[in-house]
């Protein structure tokens, strides 16, 4: 067993699961997620984990990216009750998705997106596919918001599309890759203009917060979602279906998700192919692989795919392959 000691001795620096056993690696991500981050419940498939996690502190912040399998984390009360949440974490989603629950909300976060996590209440999230995340664990009085304000500002997604976000998202990335290079005072004026940049995001988000989902309507739509991501394999999952099992109308389904400006069918569809993604590079058949997510072959996954990401499911298995192979490195 790895201990938290040996991780103590890693931290400010690179280290990854390759360096132990296969067997023990889990337990080793999870023993030092706990020493760098917070605790919280790791799940991966397979029992084993390739994970590699590099920390660093500018300033005021820690800095810490991580490239990592899919797999689910969840930081439960147990955890939280340990008194070790005494930073807002902030998050940038470099690669990957990220199916983000918190405070009764549910978010997606996509490649360059930014999300807050407050680490004194639980929260979940998922990891469809293998992904890499920048985090900067900020003093939670350095955002110069109340403890109230900061529990309504997480679990949305900040999205780099203009704005302060456009500027904040490639510069906050920039920063974690490049944060070794700064010391003295250029790394502490890096890191307060960072700071500022992030309690500027953070007010923004409470002067521009949407309108939220009255509250049993929010504890419906979570319900929902679970459920949805529960059946995604079944072929049989349509809006009538959800809605039959949840004893509402079929336009009140939609509604929902209206007002999380998606619709139920593009939900699906996008969970569908995230999965489909992950499996493809080490499947055999494609059309079986479409099926298994509830698609009816391979016709349909490719119009489906393309639709999304602008590509055919073959050209991006090429250039998946091509980019895994030993031959690319």
């Amino acid at each position: 067993m790895t201990g938290e000691a040996d991780i103590e001795e890693r931290r400010g620096q690179v280290f990854c699961t390759s360096s132990v056993p296969a067997r023990e690696s889990l337990e080793f991500w999870h023993d030092a997620v706990l020493a760098t981050l917070v605790g919280m419940d790791i799940r991966a498939e397979g029992g084993t984990y390739d994970a590699t996690m590099r920390t660093d502190r500018l300033g005021e912040l820690r800095i810490t990216t991580v490239d990592c399998d899919p797999g689910e984390v969840h930081r439960g009360s147990g955890y939280v009750a340990r008194g070790d949440g005494t930073e807002v974490f902030v998050a940038v989603q470099a690669s990957g998705t990220a199916q983000v629950e918190q405070d009764g909300r549910y978010t997606e976060l996509r490649p360059g997106d930014i999300a807050f996590f407050e680490t004194v209440r639980p929260y979940r999230t998922r990891f469809p596919e293998r992904f890499q995340l920048k985090i900067f664990a900020v003093p939670r009085g350095l955002l110069g918001q109340p403890e109230s304000a900061l529990g309504r500002i997480t679990a949305r997604a900040i999205r780099p599309v203009g704005g302060l976000a456009a500027l904040l998202s490639p510069f906050m990335a920039r920063l974690a890759d490049t944060s070794e290079s700064y010391s003295g005072p250029v790394a502490d004026r890096l890191a307060d203009s960072a700071v500022g940049l992030l309690a500027a995001a953070a007010a923004q988000q409470l002067d521009t917060e949407p309108a939220e989902l009255p509250g049993a309507e929010r504890v419906l739509l979570l319900r929902v979602q679970r459920f949805i991501r529960w059946h995604l394999a079944d072929a049989d999952l349509t809006p009538a279906a959800i809605a039959r099992a949840h004893g509402i109308s079929v336009r009140y389904l939609h509604r929902l998700f209206e007002q999380e400006g998606t619709t139920v069918v593009h939900w699906i569809r996008r969970l569908r192919l995230q999965e489909c993604r992950r499996e493809l590079p080490d499947a055999t058949s494609m059309g079986s692989v479409a099926r298994r997510w509830g698609f009816s072959g391979a016709p349909h996954f490719g119009r489906a795919f393309r639709r999304e990401y602008g590509t055919s499911p073959t050209d991006w298995l090429l250039g998946e392959r091509a980019r895994l192979s030993p031959e690319a490195s």
